[in-house]
C-alpha cells in the first residue's frame, strides 16, 4: 500500500501535472485520494480547495460520474461541520459547467459566422444537398456538434448536485436553489424532455422523505420553513412548466403544490395563492375544461380583492375575466358518474368541497360586485345570455358583441369558442320551451350571424347533449326537422328532476315546468282568494285576543315538555350510543392491533424468508457469474494468445482445466501446422529462385550494355544544358551589371548618408543606454547594499535571539541541576534514615531471637528433667537405673576415642530421629552410662530386655516410653534455625531451602 500524502502534496502534484499536460493523471491522483480512510480526517480549509480543483479538471474533461463519486464524499465529511463549503463547491460546480456552455455558444456563433465566406453565394451544391437530407441547417449542426455535449454535460451537473444534496436538512437551503437553477436552465434553453425528467426526480426525492426519516439530518416536512422552501420550488416548477407549455407537468405540479398545502399548519400568503390559481386558469383552459376555468378565475378574483391594492382599471378587466369565463361555460354541463373522482379532485385542487356549476359561479360573481366592475360590453352580453328571452334575435345580438369582445389583441381572445357553444346551449334551452318542432334550415338561420356554426357542427352539437341526455330531441332528415321530446309527467319522481333541475339539461323538462308552475299559481290564487274574501271581522277583539293567548300559552308549555322530554330522551339516546360506538371501537381497535401484529409479525417472517433466499440465491448467481467470467475470460485470452477455436455456446460448459488442455492442443496442432508450412514454403522458394537465376545469367552482359550506353547518353545531355545555362546566366549577369553601374554612384551616396545618420542615431542611443546603464547599475549597487545591510541586520538579531535562547537554556539547566542535586540530599536522608530503622529493627529481632532461644533452652531442661523422673521405677530403688530415655537434642557424646556415628551407621542402628546428626551439644553433661546402654533402643523390646535388675516392672517402662514418644522433648535450637533478620515488609530471607528432615543439619 502507497504511503499517506498530505493533501497539499497531492494538490501541488496535480498541478504540476496539469501545467505539463498530464490532466488524466493529475484527476486520478486526486481522485485516488479521495478513495484513502485519512481522506476523512483532514481539515476541510485543506480538503476545499483540492475539491475546487478536482470539479474543475473533471469539468474540463467532462467525467460528470468522477465528480458525482468526489461531491458525495466531500458532503459525507463536511455536512456535519461546514455546509458552507459545500454550498460553495457546488455553486463553484454549477457556474463553471454553465460557463463552459457560454464559451461552447460563442464558439458555435463564431463557427456559422466564419462559414459564411461569400454572403452572394453562401449557399453551394453540397450546403443544399446536406440540407435536404439531414433536414438541419448550419448553424443547427454546430450547435449539435459543439454545443449540445456541453449542454448534457450541465444537465448532468445539475443532477449530480441534486443527488448529493437531497434529503439532508442541514443542505435543505442550497439544495432548493439548485432546483431552481436547473428550471432556469431547462427555460432558458427549453429542455422539455430535462424538465419532465428533474420533476420525477424531485418527486422522487419527496416521496423517499418518510423513508429516511429515522437517518440523521433528515427532512421534517412539519418544519414551516422547510415546508415553505418545497413549495417556493413547486410553484418555480409550475411558473416553468406554464411558459414551456407543458400543461400535463403543469398539473401535476399543482397537485404536487396542494399535496404540500395540505400538510401545512398555518394558511400560506395570497399572493402564493393567487399565483396558484392564475396558473390553474391556463392550464383548465389549455384542457378545455370552461367550468373549473371559469371556478379558477373565481378563486382567483376572490383572492386578488381580499389583497387589494390593485387598481380599478385592473379590477374592471380581472371583474370581467371572471364573469366571460362564467358565462363561457356551456348551459346543461354536469359532470358523469365516471368522472365523479376526477371532479371531486379537481375540486379538492381549488379548495371547493363540492364540484362548482355554472349558476353557482355567475351567483358568486354577481355576490363579489364582478357585474357591476365590468366593462360595458361585458354586462350587455350577461343581459343577452342570462336575462332576456329572445331566441330568434339572440344570436344576431350576440354576434356583434362577440366579434368586438373576442378580437386578436383583446384578452378575451381564448373565448370565443367556448362562448359561441354556449350561446348555441342557450339559443337551443330557449327555442325548446318555445317550440315543439322547429325547421332545420330556421335553426341554421338563427345561428347563422356567429361565425363557425355550419350544418355540420349543429347537428354534431344536438347529438353530443341527446347522448349526454342534456336534450330531448329528434332529428328528422326527411322532413329536415327538429322535435323537442317531452312528456309532462314522464320524469316527475326521477332524481335528475328532484335535484339538478334546470342546470342539468339544456332542455328543461316538462316536469320541472309543472312541478314550479303549479305551486306558482296556487300562491297567486290564495292571495287573490284573500283579497276577494278577507277574514271576517270579530265582535270582541279583545276576548278573542286574550283566547287566543291562552291557547297561544298551553300550546307553547305543551310543547316546551314535550320538547324537554324529547330532548332528554335524544340526550339519554346519545349517551347509550356513544357509549355503544365506545365499546365497539375499542374492540375493532384491540381486533385491529392484533391483526396488524400478527400481519406484521407474518410479513416480518416472510420478508426475513425471502431476504434469505434472495441472499442465497444471490451469492449462488454471484458464484456461477464469477466462474463463468473467470472462464469466459480465460476462453477469451486464449483465444486472443493462441487462437483457440471456441464457440460462444461452448464457452458457458467449459471449466479451466478444460480450456488449459485445448490451448495445449492448440498450440501443438498449430506449431505442426507451422513446420510444414515452413518446410514447403522453404523448397518452394528454394526452385524459384533456381530457376530465376539459371534464366537470368543470359540476360545480364546485354543488360549490362544498354545501361552502359543510356548512362552516356544521359551525362551528355546534362552536360550540355548545364554548359547551356551558365553561358545564358553568364551573360545576364553582364547585361544586369552593365545595366546598374550607372546607379553605382547614386548609391554609394544614399548608403554613405544612410550610414552616417544610422551612426548619429546609434552615438546618440548609445549614450543613452550608457545613462540608463550607469543608473541601473547604481540602483542595484545601492539594493544590493541595502539587501546585505539588512541581511546583516537579521543576522545579528537571529544571533543575539540564539545567545539569549541559550544563555536562558543554561539557567534551565543550572535549574534543573539544583533542583536534582536538592532531591537527591533529600533522598540520600530518606534513605539513611531508612537504613536505620531498618538496623534499629534488626537489633530488636536479635534480641528477640535470643530471649526465643533462651526460652526453647529452658524449656528443653524442663522436658528432660520431666522425662527422667517418668523414667525412675517405682520399686526396688536400691538397683542400679537403667540408661536413661534423653530427647533427641540431649544425646550422649560419644567418647573421645570413638569416632562420631555417621548418618549411614545411625540408620542402620535405629530409627532416625530429629537432631541424630546435628553439632549442637547439650549445655549440661549427661550421667555416664555404659556403650550398650547408650545404643539406641530398637523399635520393638521384649519384655525384660531393659535389664536384668527390672523384673516385674515392664508395663511401666513401656508406658514411660509411649508418653515419651507422645511428647518428644524440643529439639536444641541451633544458629541456623534462628530467625533471621527480615525486610521492610516484616518477611524472613532464607539463606538456603532445605527439607524438613533437614533442617536440624548443619
Amino acid at each position: 500500500m502507497a504511503p499517506f500524502t498530505k493533501p497539499e502534496a497531492v494538490l501541488k502534484q496535480a498541478e504540476g501535472l496539469v501545467s505539463v499536460g498530464q490532466t488524466h493523471a493529475a484527476l486520478q491522483s486526486l481522485t485516488e485520494m479521495f478513495t484513502s480512510k485519512k481522506f476523512r480526517s483532514a481539515p476541510l480549509a485543506v480538503l476545499e480547495p483540492i475539491l475546487i480543483r478536482f470539479v474543475e479538471l473533471c469539468i474540463d474533461m467532462r467525467k460528470g460520474r468522477t465528480a458525482k463519486e468526489g461531491l458525495m464524499q466531500y458532503k459525507n465529511i463536511a455536512q456535519n461541520s461546514n455546509v458552507a463549503s459545500i454550498e460553495v463547491v457546488i455553486q463553484r460546480f454549477l457556474q463553471l459547467s454553465d460557463a463552459k456552455v457560454q464559451e461552447a455558444q460563442e464558439k458555435a456563433d463564431k463557427a456559422v459566422a466564419v462559414d459564411v465566406d461569400d454572403l452572394e453565394a453562401s449557399e453551394t451544391p453540397e450546403s443544399i444537398l446536406l440540407g435536404a437530407v439531414s433536414g438541419d441547417q448550419s448553424k443547427d449542426r454546430t450547435d449539435r456538434a459543439l454545443v449540445t455535449p456541453w449542454l448534457k454535460f450541465l444537465w448532468e451537473s445539475y443532477r449530480t448536485s441534486l443527488e448529493t444534496l437531497k434529503n439532508n436538512a442541514r443542505l435543505e437551503a442550497i439544495y432548493q436553489q439548485v432546483a431552481q437553477q436547473a428550471f432556469r436552465f431547462c427555460l432558458k434553453y427549453q429542455r422539455k424532455v430535462e424538465f419532465r425528467r428533474l420533476c420525477e426526480t424531485l418527486r422522487l426525492h419527496l416521496a423517499n422523505v418518510a423513508k429516511y426519516a429515522h437517518q440523521p439530518h433528515a427532512i421534517n416536512l412539519a418544519d414551516p420553513e422547510i415546508l415553505q422552501h418545497h413549495l417556493d420550488t413547486r410553484f418555480a416548477q409550475l411558473n416553468t412548466s406554464v411558459e414551456l407549455e407543458l400543461w400535463q407537468e403543469a398539473f401535476r405540479s399543482v397537485e404536487d403544490i396542494h399535496n404540500l398545502l395540505t400538510m401545512a399548519k398555518k394558511p400560506p400568503r395570497p399572493a402564493m395563492m393567487a399565483n396558484y390559481y392564475e396558473k390553474l386558469t391556463k392550464i383548465f383552459l389549455m384542457s378545455g375544461n370552461s367550468l373549473y376555468h371559469a371556478a379558477a378565475w373565481g378563486r382567483y378574483y376572490a383572492v386578488i380583492s381580499s389583497i387589494g391594492g390593485k387598481s380599478d382599471e385592473e379590477m374592471s378587466r380581472l371583474a370581467g375575466q371572471v364573469l366571460v369565463s362564467a358565462l363561457a361555460v356551456p348551459v346543461g354541463q354536469q359532470p358523469d358518474e365516471e368522472s365523479k373522482g376526477k371532479t371531486t379532485r379537481l375540486a379538492a385542487l381549488l379548495g371547493l368541497t363540492k364540484a362548482p356549476t355554472r349558476a353557482g359561479l355567475l351567483k358568486d360573481a354577481l355576490s363579489r360586485d364582478a357585474l357591476r366592475l365590468s366593462p360595458g360590453s361585458i354586462k350587455t352580453l350577461y343581459n343577452l345570455l342570462e336575462v332576456s328571452f329572445d331566441p330568434l334575435t339572440l344570436c344576431a345580438s350576440t354576434a356583434p358583441i362577440l366579434a368586438t369582445l373576442c378580437a386578436d389583441d383583446t384578452p378575451y381572445t381564448g373565448y370565443r369558442p367556448l362562448l359561441a357553444r354556449a350561446l348555441l346551449s342557450r339559443v337551443l334551452a330557449q327555442l325548446s320551451e318555445v317550440y315543439t318542432t322547429l325547421k332545420l334550415s330556421a335553426l341554421l338561420n338563427l345561428v347563422e350571424p356567429v361565425d363557425g356554426f355550419g350544418a355540420e357542427q349543429v347537428e354534431a352539437y344536438l347529438m353530443g347533449c341527446a347522448r349526454r341526455g342534456e336534450l330531448r330531441v329528434r332529428v328528422d332528415h326527411a322532413s329536415e326537422t327538429i322535435t323537442f321530446v317531452d312528456e309532462a309527467f314522464t320524469h316527475v319522481d326521477s332524481a335528475q328532476a328532484s335535484t339538478s333541475g334546470r342546470e342539468a339539461t339544456v332542455q328543461p323538462s316538462s316536469a320541472e315546468v309543472v312541478r314550479t308552475r303549479l305551486s306558482t299559481l296556487a300562491c297567486v290564487l290564495h292571495d287573490a282568494l284573500r283579497v276577494i274574501e278577507p277574514t271576517p271581522v270579530e265582535e270582541d277583539p279583545v276576548a278573542t285576543q286574550n283566547t287566543r293567548f291562552g291557547e297561544l300559552v298551553a300550546a307553547a308549555n305543551a310543547e316546551r315538555r314535550a320538547l324537554s322530554l324529547r330532548r332528554a330522551i335524544v340526550a339519554r339516546r346519545r349517551e347509550l350510543l356513544s357509549e355503544l360506538s365506545v365499546r365497539k371501537e375499542k374492540e375493532e381497535a384491540g381486533r385491529r392491533a392484533e391483526m396488524s401484529r400478527v400481519k406484521k409479525a407474518m410479513e416480518e417472517q416472510r420478508e426475513k424468508e425471502e431476504a434469505r433466499k434472495r441472499e442465497l440465491e444471490r451469492a449462488r448467481k454471484e458464484i456461477e457469474s464469477i466462474r463463468t467470467e473467470e472462464a469466459k475470460k480465460l476462453a477469451q485470452d486464449l483465444i486472443k494468445r493462441s487462437g483457440l477455436k471456441v464457440s460462444a455456446n461452448d464457452m458457458e460448459d467449459l471449466s479451466k482445466d478444460r480450456l488449459m488442455r485445448l490451448q495445449v492442443e492448440q498450440l501443438e496442432k498449430e506449431k505442426r501446422d507451422m513446420n510444414e508450412r515452413l518446410r514447403v514454403v522453404a523448397k518452394r522458394i528454394d526452385h524459384i529462385e533456381r530457376a530465376y537465376r539459371k534464366d537470368e545469367r543470359p540476360l545480364l552482359a546485354q543488360d549490362y550494355a544498354e545501361q552502359q550506353a543510356a548512362d552516356r547518353a544521359t551525362f551528355e545531355a546534362l552536360q550540355k544544358a548545364r554548359v547551356e545555362n551558365s553561358l545564358a546566366a553568364h551573360n545576364d549577369a553582364i547585361a544586369s551589371k552593365k545595366r546598374l553601374s550607372r546607379m553605382l554612384a547614386d548609391f554609394g551616396a544614399y548608403k554613405s548618408t544612410i550610414i552616417a545618420k544610422r551612426q548619429v542615431e546609434y552615438t546618440q542611443k548609445h549614450a543613452v543606454a550608457m545613462e540608463k546603464m550607469e543608473e541601473e547599475k547604481n540602483m542595484l549597487v545601492q539594493a544590493y547594499n541595502a539587501k546585505k545591510e539588512a541581511e546583516r541586520r537579521e543576522r545579528e538579531e537571529a544571533e543575539a535571539a540564539l545567545r539569549a535562547a541559550e544563555e536562558e537554556r543554561l539557567r534551565e539547566e543550572a535549574e534543573q541541576r539544583a533542583r536534582e542535586e536538592e532531591e537527591e540530599a533529600k533522598k540520600r536522608e530518606e534513605e539513611e534514615r531508612l537504613a536505620a530503622a531498618r538496623r534499629e529493627r534488626e537489633l530488636e529481632r536479635q534480641a528477640a531471637a535470643e530471649e526465643a532461644k533462651r526460652k526453647a533452652q529452658r524449656e528443653a531442661e524442663a522436658e528432660e528433667h520431666r522425662a527422667q523422673r517418668n523414667l525412675q521405677p517405682t520399686t526396688d530403688v536400691w538397683r542400679r537405673p537403667a540408661a536413661p530415655l534423653t530427647s533427641p537434642a540431649r544425646a550422649m557424646p560419644p567418647r573421645a576415642e570413638s569416632p562420631a556415628p555417621s548418618p549411614a551407621s545411625a540408620t542402620a542402628t535405629g530409627k532416625y530421629r530429629p537432631g541424630m546428626f546435628s553439632s549442637q551439644r547439650p549445655e549440661s553433661p549427661a550421667p555416664t552410662t555404659s556403650p550398650a546402654s547408650s545404643a539406641p533402643a530398637s523399635k520393638y523390646r521384649p519384655p525384660g530386655a531393659a535389664g536384668g535388675a527390672m523384673g516385674g516392672g515392664g508395663w511401666r517402662q513401656r508406658e514411660a516410653e509411649r508418653a515419651g514418644q507422645k511428647q518428644p522433648a524440643s529439639p536444641a535450637i541451633s544458629n541456623a534455625q534462628l530467625p533471621g533478620p527480615k525486610d521492610d515488609e516484616g518477611f524472613e530471607k532464607v539463606a538456603k531451602w532445605r527439607p524438613k528432615r533437614l533442617q536440624g543439619q548443619s
